[in-house]
């Protein structure tokens, strides 16, 4: 066992400071009263513990992105995975993707990617959660990695917008966005969508937090109302689920993405490049990988973090069906683990829907766990890990703790926590005093 294991398994530490999450969150007058409010409508969004990370763990999760990105960036995979697209994934306007987010399980031989996200939430709420957390576990604090720099976190995340407009607007200045969703006040996560709001108005952008169908086409250009009457929307963070913008309510939005007229992102072309579950399929190719010239060393590596994958087909029903009991079947277009399905909770009337429907059935990975104090009895949740990504990069860790099938932000104790990230037990210097828990 690691110090990470050790310390998720063995230290029950309460670590988030709630003053300090509140000031977090409410930044300026119109957020006040945030914190608060979620306290009672998302009363199991916050975990109060930390979740620990090995050294070693974390450097892998990162050469995997790395590699990953790699190969999405080869013309051969993008012709390849194209190919199979909606013709709106086509149309590269030079945006990369906001929020890009890689999420893990910790085996026992390392991480294993579950799934990739474009438009992925939390990031906002799991920079403000991470400042908030108290430093925990004293005498390790010089060994901690400290290498994400919390208080820049606003910094970062406005500087990959500002990427995107310029990646596709050059040196114009970038004057409007907005925010984007289907009835967004009705959404999880709503309470992120005005952090996005006020970031962008700090820095002197109009922001508004729109519904799709009140965004209007015309005159070759895309409007709200809420903005300015002589400005268009130059930027749209889209935080849509619909991801090929396929939906008549969102058509004003896919034709302003599709004439170039409006900087949207993430967009079609992200997700199909990197979000699409058949991608994890293409992933684990390795004839493909090496016809494409992806390296040897790329190719071990993806090979060991990339949990097998295989489409569900009629003539791999019968197959997949004997070996349920190891697998995981997730709907090619599904996002937030809806229509997802441990093998070994199947039903003949589920299996029926998956085989007529478009799945794929990957390997299973066990989660690894959190041992947290839910009133007063220690209780194990499992967890996964979230790393937010901006062209490769890794900008935050973050976890999700809970039970059940999957994430659900519904379980006491459980929900989003920080990432710390510790280095290998061979690493601890001898004399480290370690409480009684964590030592045995």
């Amino acid at each position: 066992m690691n110090l990470a294991d050790a310390l998720n398994l063995g230290c029950m530490c309460r670590t988030l400071n709630p003053d300090r999450l509140r000031e977090k969150l409410e930044t300026t007058p119109g957020l006040q009263g945030m914190a608060h409010a979620l306290e009672h409508t998302h009363p199991h969004l916050f975990s109060k513990t930390a979740v620990f990370l090995d050294h070693t763990v974390y450097t892998t999760l990162a050469q995997t992105i790395a590699a990953i990105e790699r190969v999405l960036a080869m013309p051969a995979y993008q012709r390849f995975t194209l190919a199979q697209s909606s013709a709106i994934a086509s149309h590269d306007f030079g945006p990369a993707g906001v929020f890009m987010a890689y999420d893990f399980h910790i085996g026992d031989h390392g991480p294993r990617l579950i799934e990739i996200n474009t438009n992925a939430g939390g990031a906002f709420l799991n920079a403000a959660l991470a400042s908030a957390h108290r430093e925990c576990c004293e005498p390790m604090q010089q060994l901690m990695d400290v290498s994400t720099d919390l208080a820049q976190m606003d910094k970062v995340f406005i500087d990959m917008f500002r990427l995107e407009w310029q990646s596709q607007r050059g040196k114009l200045p970038l004057r409007t966005a907005v925010i984007v969703d289907d009835a967004p006040q009705t959404q999880f996560l709503a309470p992120e969508f005005e952090l996005a709001r006020h970031l962008f108005q700090s820095q002197g952008v109009h922001a508004v937090v729109a519904d799709a169908r009140d965004l209007v086409w015309r005159d070759g250009s895309l409007w709200h109302p809420a903005l300015p009457a002589d400005m268009p929307v130059d930027l749209v963070y889209n935080r849509l689920t619909d991801f090929e913008l396929s939906d008549p309510t969102h058509l004003a939005l896919r034709n302003a993405y599709i004439a170039g007229a409006t900087v949207v992102t993430p967009n079609p072309r992200a997700h199909a490049l990197h979000a699409h579950k058949r991608n994890l399929i293409t992933l684990g190719n390795e004839s493909l990988l090496t016809d494409w010239g992806v390296s040897a060393q790329d190719r071990v590596l993806l090979k060991s973090v990339v949990p097998h994958t295989v489409a569900v087909t009629p003539d791999t029903a019968d197959a997949l069906w004997e070996r349920r009991r190891q697998l995981f079947f997730k709907p090619v277009a599904g996002y937030g683990a809806k229509a997802a399905y441990r093998g070994d909770k199947l039903t003949r009337r589920v299996w029926a829907e998956i085989v007529a429907g478009d799945f794929i059935a990957q390997d299973l990975v066990p989660p690894s766990e959190r041992l947290v104090e839910v009133d007063g009895v220690p209780k194990r949740l499992k967890l996964d890990v979230r790393a937010y990504t901006y062209r490769g990069e890794v900008q935050l860790l973050a976890a999700r703790t809970y039970s059940g099938q999957t994430t659900n932000m519904r379980t006491p104790g459980g929900g989003f926590c920080p990432v710390v990230v510790v280095p290998s037990l061979a690493s601890v210097p001898d004399d480290l005093p370690l409480s009684p828990a964590i030592s045995a």
